[in-house]
Parts: C-alpha cells; structure tokens; sequence
C-alpha cells in the first residue's frame, strides 16, 4: 500500500472512541417544536413524560443547551465490546461502478444485533435499571431494534416486552426467535393484548400492522404496569444522542487521514441512524465551520419527508403519545408491507424534520426493487449482505457515484451501512424470484392519512 493511500478498513483505539454524545439541538437556530399533550394540545412538561419515559432521558430529550453530554461509564464499557465500529473504503465497489468518486461507509452491523440500534438501546435501559425499575416495553418494526433492546436488559437483567409489526414478525422468524434467546416477550401488532390493539383490529381488519400501531401498544402496556417505562428505537432527541457516536467516530476517523466528504448519505425511517450518522457534521455546518450536502433516503411507498406535511401530528396509530411537530404522512397511514420494515414508520424525527425544513439537508425516495438491485451490487462487490434498509442509502451512494463518473468529479462519498440483511432472506428471495414490486402511494392515498392529522392551533 503506497504511503498515502487510505487503508481499506480505518479502526480507531479504544481510547480514540468519543466519551460523550453530542447534541446537535445545541446548535440548531431554529429549534424542533415542543411535543404536546394528546389531550391538551400544550407542551408536554417532564413530570408528564416521565410517566412514559425514564427520568434521565425525559432531561436529554428537553435538552435544547448542551452541546455535549457525559457518556457514562458502564455504557463506554458496552460498547468496547463491538466499537469503535470501522469505516470502510468500499475500494471494490468504485473499481466496479468505474467512478473517480471516493466512497466510505461507516459499518455499523458488527454486533450480535446486527445494527446500529445497540447504540441506543444500551443507554436507554442503564438509565432504567438506575432508576429503579422493572422492565421496559418497546415496538419494533425490522427488529433490529427489539434485537438490540433484549440484549441490552438481557445484560442489565430487566424484563423486556416488544411489540413487533405483524408483517415483520411473520416475515423474519429468526429474528424473533434472536429476541426470545435474549429473554423478550415478543407480540404481534396489532395484537388482542392490548385496549388499541383490539380497537385497530376492528377498525382495520387483516392489517399487517405498522410502526405506529407497535407504538400504540408497548406504551398502553408500560403506562399501565407498575415499574415499567417505555423506550423507543428512532424518531426523538433522545435516540438521535446516543446515535451521534456513529458520526463522531467517523468524523474522529476522517479527520485522523485528512479526509473531508462531499456528500453524507444515510437512510431515513424514524431517523436515528441518519441523525446519528450527520450528528457532528451538520454541527459544523449549523456553526458555518464548513459545509456538506446531505441526503435522507426514504422507501417511495413511505415518503415521509418527500410527499409528507410539516405539522403536528400523533406518534402512534393509536393517539395517546405526544404529539411532535414532524414531516408526516398522517399518524393514520398504514404503508404497504414492503420489506425496508425499519423504515416503515408514519413520520420522521422532529429534530431532522426542522433541519430539513430549514434547508440544511435534502431527501428523495427509491422503489424498493432499485433498493435490492443496489444492495445485490454491493454484496458482490464489499463481502457483506446489507439490511434492506441500510441499501436506501447504498442506492443513493452508488447514484451520486456514476454522476461522479459523468461529470468526471472525484467526490467523497460517505453513507452508513446501518447493519446487516441476513434475517431479511425473505425479501431477498422475492427480489430473485421476481415477485418483489414497487407500491407508491397515491396522491388519493396520502389524503386520507392527511385527513386525520389533529388541529393544533
């Protein structure tokens, strides 16, 4: 390997790994809209939120001042347990493409969750475990997340109840089976457990669940049972926090060989893992250190910030969580069972709705079809399956890539590869069978999840 020439893997040292976690509200001109009361339609205050959330958390997602917050230690010892997790130079993947471009991907799937979600997962249960409690409930869509969660109570020894959209835990029975190991309970939703369960059978029966509906359930459960709180995978301050370790390692990593991207790219379903990804980079572009283009890559048949509303609308399907103020397709909307799960998710993260409103970062949707052929590409080419849902972003790489090849550019290209597909077979073989299609919602479609959104004044 010639002097200056980038390795193909970049590890940072144990003590080259970030000690604490930044919050890009910090920086923020404009920051996120408080989330309301469901019943009030007022900003909810933490004593409210703490009967959903753990205490410490409830801090970290009303936290629009700190610009950086301690990791605890029992968690930095986690996570030396599979981080820092490498960037890669995908080497193969531009001698294939015949691209002048420069593409690096932050791996994030090397841990038994297979994902980014061990990130969050671990933080949200140490800081229920200190205060005492029993348990925790959750939704999953992929399950990834529910994955990550069980392993971190399995390690913690609290109780873990996931609620998991019914299409996924039909289609990926391996991964359910990965949560029961761990010791998760681990549901059907819409599920007959449950008062909004019951009430979204009956209103929609057959459905194949959605993100939304999860939600709905795993916090009736948690509100209703002593010792218990909820947590989540995505959408909120708080995930998108302890995600940024993602974008701090690689940005530690870059800079350690001089390297500055031209592009970031990364998928985006509720937002944790892009959020995580973009964290320390778009702090720099918020404080005019520097500059990035920056791409949130959706499913078409779920195009929340691309065809969806800015405006306050429920968390859930079934309306008793707080009310965000995001790009949303209608807490109402039920999108088609394709097979990116993790991104099958109603709204997006109030924190990257308000960025992305504000102009700092763009978004386009891809047909999952394109997705698969991408994600294909890839595993020839780099030696790893990606999650379908990692492979919106590998898309969107690989599309900036040839423009590259085009104009003769040689832009850097950064996107994360969130984790891995191999408990997404089913999709795969759907994609070779040629039964995989590409739902895109229409217009008429979207106007009936618009039509529920509620009337905040």
């Amino acid at each position: 390997m010639a002097k200056n020439e980038i390795p193909y893997k970049i590890y940072l040292s144990e003590n080259e790994m970030p000690a604490q976690w930044y919050n890009v509200r910090a920086d923020m001109k404009v920051k996120p809209a408080p989330l309301l009361n469901p019943g009030t339609h007022q900003p909810m205050t933490a004593e409210e939120l703490g009967g959903v959330f753990c205490e410490e958390l409830v801090k970290q997602e009303m936290d629009n001042d700190n610009r950086f917050i301690a990791i605890p230690q029992e968690i930095l010892d986690f996570y030396k347990m599979y981080r820092p997790s490498p960037l890669v130079r995908a080497y193969c993947l531009e001698k294939k493409l015949g691209t002048p471009a420069k593409i690096y991907y932050k791996f994030e799937g090397n841990n038994t969750s297979g994902s980014h979600k061990l990130n969050s997962a671990i933080a949200q249960a140490y800081y229920a475990k200190n205060q005492g409690l029993k348990g925790v409930t959750t939704e999953t869509g992929a399950g990834q997340w529910g994955t990550a969660l069980s392993m971190a109570c399995a390690y913690l020894g609290l109780d873990c109840k996931v609620y998991m959209v019914k299409v996924s835990y039909e289609q990926k029975p391996f991964r359910r089976e990965v949560m029961r190991t761990y010791g998760a309970s681990v549901t059907p939703s819409p599920s007959d457990t449950t008062n909004v369960g019951r009430k979204i059978l009956a209103e929609f029966p057959g459905t194949t669940g959605s993100l939304g509906c999860a939600i709905s359930e795993a916090v009736e459960v948690a509100v209703s049972t002593p010792g218990y709180r909820y947590v989540l995978g995505s959408v909120l301050n708080q995930v998108l926090l302890h995600q940024s370790v993602i974008g701090l390692e690689a940005k530690i990593a870059m800079d350690k060989y001089g390297i500055k991207p031209d592009v970031i790219i990364g998928c985006a379903g509720g937002g944790s893992n892009l959020g995580g990804l973009i964290a320390p980079f778009m702090g720099e572009k918020l404080r005019g250190e520097a500059d990035y283009r920056i791409i949130a890559v959706e499913p078409a048949s779920c195009p929340s910030f691309t065809r969806g509303k800015f405006a306050y609308d429920f968390c859930d399907t079934g309306m008793v969580c707080p009310l965000a103020k995001m790009y949303t397709l209608g807490s109402g909307f039920i999108p088609a069972p394709n097979h990116a799960g993790g991104l099958r998710y109603h709204g997006m993260s109030p924190v990257l709705s308000q960025l992305y409103h504000d102009g700092y970062m763009e978004a386009r949707a891809v047909e999952q079809t394109k997705v698969f052929q991408a994600a294909e590409e890839f595993a020839r080419c780099e030696g790893i399956l990606p999650a379908p849902e990692s492979s919106h972003a590998i898309r969107a790489a690989m599309d900036e890539a040839l423009k590259c090849k085009e104009t003769g550019e040689a832009k850097t290209i950064l996107f994360g590869l969130t984790g891995t597909g191999y408990f997404d077979m089913v999709a795969y073989e759907k994609f070779h069978d040629g039964k995989m299609t590409d739902y895109i919602p229409t217009d008429a479609d979207l106007e009936k999840g618009f039509a529920g959104l509620p009337k905040v004044d």
